[in-house]
């Protein structure tokens, strides 16, 4: 499955999309107009259901009629990819991609088992069990801060050697020697994207093709501009992007993600900052702080 083309097709700014509430309830109205926003900005692919969309807190039912829905509203503009079909046990995570309608997703992406802490080698044979089962390309993603459990560089790219299933990796582990290790072994045809807003320009500079972004939601713009400047290999105008962007990082995550990022779209006119609990929304002191370093942001868009 791993090419040239799908190595293109994920190269630049992914968005891990949020997942608007309204009154407990998807609201699939600024959803949808996220979408639009996003697309109609630049962005190179769509992250559904990922921690950003609130994943783990929607019901099966709900988690379904998601993907179809963004499926139906990107019409293929660009790649969609599905962000929770994740699971602690192997079978549990082979039998979700097997009853899940995958139709008009372009990939899946499956994070390493959470709370066990599994070894390196169990960890490997979870990803390979699972590549031999899915019907999609996989990115791999490594996220420590959320499941515990680190996938060391030598385990995800013995994954990218093994199997052209594994198309890319999404690394969260704020590590930037690991992501050199990575970058330094992976196959060329094999994408590494930042799962990190702050560190995306260092890890690019060292080999990364993009990033996953959470901040994209509310600038998708100013995100993209700066990656594609990264990619261009020019960091000193990239970086007068970050600067600007770095005026709300301490906002958007220091309660928690998505509670920050949802509250930057609700000032945007995005929907509300509603999440479901056990989150909670960002209190009104950092609503406060966001919204005065998002005056700081010069406005690139019109809000649709």
């Amino acid at each position: 499955m791993r090419s040239q083309e799908t190595y293109k097709k994920y190269t630049g700014l992914g968005v891990a999309i949020t997942t608007p509430f309204k009154n407990g309830k998807v609201d699939f109205h600024n959803l949808e107009r996220l979408l639009h926003h996003k697309i109609d900005n630049g962005v190179d692919y769509i992250v559904a259901l990922g921690s950003t969309g609130e994943g783990n807190l929607l019901s099966e039912k709900e988690q379904k009629e998601i993907l179809k829905f963004v499926v139906e509203q990107v019409d293929k503009r660009v790649p969609v990819v599905a962000g929770n079909l994740s699971d602690i046990y192997t079978s549990d995570v082979i039998d979700k991609i097997a009853e899940f309608d995958l139709t008009g997703l372009d990939s899946l992406m499956i994070s390493a088992p959470s709370y066990v802490k599994p070894p390196q080698e169990g960890m490997y044979q979870h990803f390979m069990a699972i590549a031999e089962e899915s019907p999609l390309p996989i990115i791999i993603y490594n996220v420590p801060g959320r499941t515990r459990s680190n996938l060391e560089w030598q385990t995800s790219t013995r994954l990218a050697k093994d199997s052209d299933v594994f198309i890319g990796l999404k690394e969260a582990a704020g590590d930037l020697i690991q992501t050199i290790h990575i970058t330094k072994n992976k196959p060329k045809d094999f994408f590494v994207a930042s799962g990190d807003d702050e560190l995306a320009l260092a890890m690019m500079a060292n080999g990364v093709e993009g990033l996953i972004s959470v901040i994209g939601n509310a600038y998708p713009a100013e995100t993209k501009q700066m990656i594609d400047l990264a990619l261009k290999d020019n960091y000193k105008e990239a970086v007068k992007y970050q600067h600007e962007l770095f005026s709300i990082y301490h906002w958007i995550y220091n309660e928690g993600n998505p509670a920050g990022i949802k509250a930057a779209c609700e000032l945007l006119g995005f929907g509300s900052k509603e999440v479901r609990l056990p989150l909670m929304p960002l209190s009104q002191v950092s609503y406060d702080q966001l919204d005065e370093g998002m005056k700081y942001i010069a406005p690139r868009f019109d809000v649709l």
